[in-house]
C-alpha cells in the first residue's frame, strides 16, 4: 500500500529482456535505502514492483508480461525517469490517499495550459474507467496522488502546483504522453458491493446498503 506522495525521481539504468518479460535496474537518486530489503515493494510510476536485487544506489525489479501490457512500463528505456515511492509503513503519515500500486488503465495527456503559477492538465481515460472518476475525488497518475478538478465524459482535469511539477516526472509530460491511472479504491469497491440495477444506483440503494444516512 502507498500514499501517492512521490519520494524521488529515479532513472532507468538498464532494461534487460528476460524470456518474454524484462528486468529493470533503477538508479534511486536521493531515495533512502537504509530500510529497504529484498522482497520489499516499491512503486515505479504507480506500479507496485518487488525488489529482487539492490546496491547502495540502485534497485532491480522483474516486470511481468501483464504489467508490461497494462502499464507504461512497457515503453521505458535506459535514461527514462520514473516516480518512486516506498511502501507505506504502519504509523507513517498519510499525506495523499490510499494507493494500491495496481494500475487500472492507461490515460493520455490531451491538453496542457498554464493557470497562474500552476499547470492544468487534461487527461483522456480508457472507456469504462471514467465512471470511477469524480470531481474533487482522488486519482493516482504515475503514482502521484492528485485531486480531480473537473470530470466529463471520457476526460478529467487536474491542477499541478510548482512543487509537484518539480518533484515528479509531470514536468516532462507533453500532449500524447501516456500515464498510469489508478482510481480511488472506494469508488472501485463501492460499485462491486452494490447490487446491479437496471435503473442505476439510487439514493434508496445507498441508504439500504448503509453508505448514507
Amino acid at each position: 500500500m502507498f500514499t501517492g506522495i512521490i519520494a524521488t525521481i529515479g532513472k532507468i539504468e538498464s532494461v534487460q529482456a528476460k524470456s518474454g518479460d524484462i528486468r529493470l535496474q533503477v538508479a534511486t537518486q536521493s531515495l533512502d535505502l537504509s530500510d529497504v530489503k529484498l522482497g520489499d515493494s516499491i512503486a515505479n510510476n504507480g506500479v507496485c514492483l518487488t525488489v529482487i536485487a539492490m546496491s547502495q544506489s540502485s534497485l532491480s525489479f522483474d516486470v511481468s508480461r501483464e504489467s508490461l501490457d497494462r502499464t507504461s512500463l512497457g515503453t521505458v528505456k535506459a535514461g527514462s525517469e520514473v516516480n518512486l515511492e516506498k511502501a507505506l509503513a504502519v504509523g507513517d503519515r498519510l499525506g495523499g490517499h490510499f494507493v494500491s500500486g495496481h494500475v487500472d488503465g492507461l490515460g493520455k495527456v490531451i491538453s496542457k495550459q498554464e493557470s497562474a503559477r500552476s499547470a492544468q492538465f487534461r487527461f483522456e481515460v480508457p472507456l469504462g474507467l471514467e465512471r470511477y472518476i469524480a470531481e474533487k475525488g482522488s486519482i493516482c497518475i504515475d503514482g502521484t496522488s492528485l485531486t480531480v478538478n473537473k470530470a466529463e465524459n471520457n476526460w478529467f482535469e487536474v491542477n499541478i502546483i510548482p512543487h509537484t511539477m518539480q518533484e515528479t516526472i509531470m514536468k516532462s509530460y507533453r500532449v500524447g504522453t501516456q500515464v498510469n491511472l489508478e482510481v480511488d479504491l472506494i469508488a472501485r469497491y463501492l460499485e462491486r458491493l452494490l447490487p446491479k440495477q437496471a435503473s442505476g444506483i439510487t439514493r434508496e440503494t445507498l441508504l439500504h446498503n448503509g453508505f448514507i444516512k
